[in-house]
C-alpha cells in the first residue's frame, strides 16, 4: 500500500509543475503581446498581475462555471435518497466534507466531481442512476471523489480556465495580425516578418494545451482513482461491473453523446462522454475500459 500512496505523491507534485508550466507560458504569451502591440514594463506587468486574479478567480468559483455548463442543477435530498445516502457514507469514508450532489438530466451513463477540497461537488447524470444497481454506484462515486481527496479537481477546474483563454489570446492575436491592428506602430514594417512567425507560434499553443488539459489528470489518475476507489469501498468487482456496463453502452449502435460535454470538460468524467464516432484512441480522454476492467479484476 505505500507504493499506491508514493504514486498520489509523485502525482501532485506533477500536478504541481504543470501548473508552473500554465503559469510560465501565460507570462510568456503576455510578454509577447507586449512586444508585438508596443507595450512596455508597466504593460508587462499588469498583464502578470490581470492573469494572479483571474487565476484566484477561477480557483474560487470556476467549479460553479463547470457545472453551469455541464447543465447541472442540485438534487433534491428526497428524490435521490440513495444517491444521497451513496455520496455520504464515501464522504465520510474518506474524511472530506459532504460534497453537494448535482444531477445532469442526461441519457449518458457518467459522472464527475469539481469544487476545492473544502467545497467538493459530485455531479451524476439521469443515465447513470437509471443503469447502475447501489453497489455500482457506489463504486462510481468512490472514484470521483477519490479524484477529489486526491486534488484532481482543482487541476483540472484551472487547466481547463488557463488554457481557454491561452486560445482566446492566440485567436486575438491572429486577428489583430490578419486585420492589421496596431502592432508597435512603426516596428511593423522592420519587424513583419518576426511578428507572422511569433503570431503563428501563439496561435499553434491553443490546440497544443488543449491537449495538456486532457493529460492534466492522465490516464494514470483515471487508473489509480479505480484503484483507489475499490479500496474505498472494498468492493473492486462493482466498479467493473459498472465498467462493463458502461462498455456496453457505448457499444451499442444508438448509444448518445452527453450533451453538454465538450472536448474541454470531457476529461472530468468518469468515462469518455462520447461515443466511439466521437473521439477514440490516442485522442480519447480516457484510459481504454477494458484495461480498467482488467486491473480492477485483479483486484478480486
Amino acid at each position: 500500500m505505500a507504493s499506491f500512496f508514493d504514486e498520489i505523491a509523485k502525482n501532485q507534485v506533477k500536478s504541481l509543475v504543470l501548473m508552473l508550466l500554465f503559469g510560465m507560458l501565460f507570462a510568456l504569451v503576455i510578454f509577447a503581446v507586449v512586444v508585438l502591440f508596443g507595450g512596455g514594463l508597466f504593460s508587462f506587468a499588469f498583464g502578470l498581475v490581470l492573469v494572479a486574479i483571474y487565476a484566484l478567480l477561477t480557483y474560487q468559483y470556476g467549479s460553479k462555471v463547470v457545472l453551469a455548463v455541464s447543465k447541472a442543477t442540485e438534487a433534491d435530498p428526497k428524490q435521490y435518497p440513495t444517491l444521497y445516502s451513496v455520496v455520504e457514507g464515501l464522504a465520510l469514508a474518506t474524511q472530506i466534507k459532504m460534497p453537494k450532489v448535482y444531477i445532469i438530466n442526461d441519457p449518458n451513463p457518467n459522472a464527475f466531481a469539481t469544487g476545492k477540497h473544502s467545497a467538493p461537488c459530485v455531479a451524476v447524470t439521469t443515465g447513470l442512476l437509471q443503469m447502475m444497481n447501489k453497489q455500482e454506484l457506489q463504486g462510481v462515486i468512490a472514484h470521483e471523489i477519490s479524484h477529489v481527496a486526491d486534488n484532481d479537481v482543482q487541476v483540472m477546474t484551472i487547466a481547463i480556465a488557463f488554457a481557454g483563454v491561452i486560445g482566446l489570446v492566440a485567436v486575438l492575436m491572429r486577428n489583430m495580425l490578419i486585420f492589421g491592428g496596431n502592432l508597435g506602430g512603426g516596428k511593423r514594417n522592420e519587424s513583419g516578418a518576426i511578428i507572422l512567425v511569433l503570431a503563428f507560434v501563439v496561435g499553434l499553443l491553443a490546440p497544443f494545451f488543449a491537449l495538456l488539459i486532457r493529460l492534466a489528470v492522465s490516464r494514470k489518475r483515471e487508473y489509480m482513482a479505480d484503484a483507489n476507489g475499490a479500496r474505498i469501498t472494498r468492493d473492486p468487482r462493482s466498479l467493473a461491473n459498472a465498467l462493463k456496463k458502461l462498455k456496453a453502452y457505448s457499444a451499442n449502435p444508438g448509444a448518445q453523446s452527453l450533451r453538454s460535454a465538450n472536448e474541454v470538460t470531457a476529461q472530468m468524467y468518469f468515462a469518455n462522454p462520447f461515443t466511439k464516432k466521437n473521439m477514440t484512441g490516442i485522442f480519447s480522454t480516457h484510459p481504454p475500459i477494458d484495461d480498467r476492467i482488467a486491473i480492477l479484476e485483479k483486484m478480486y
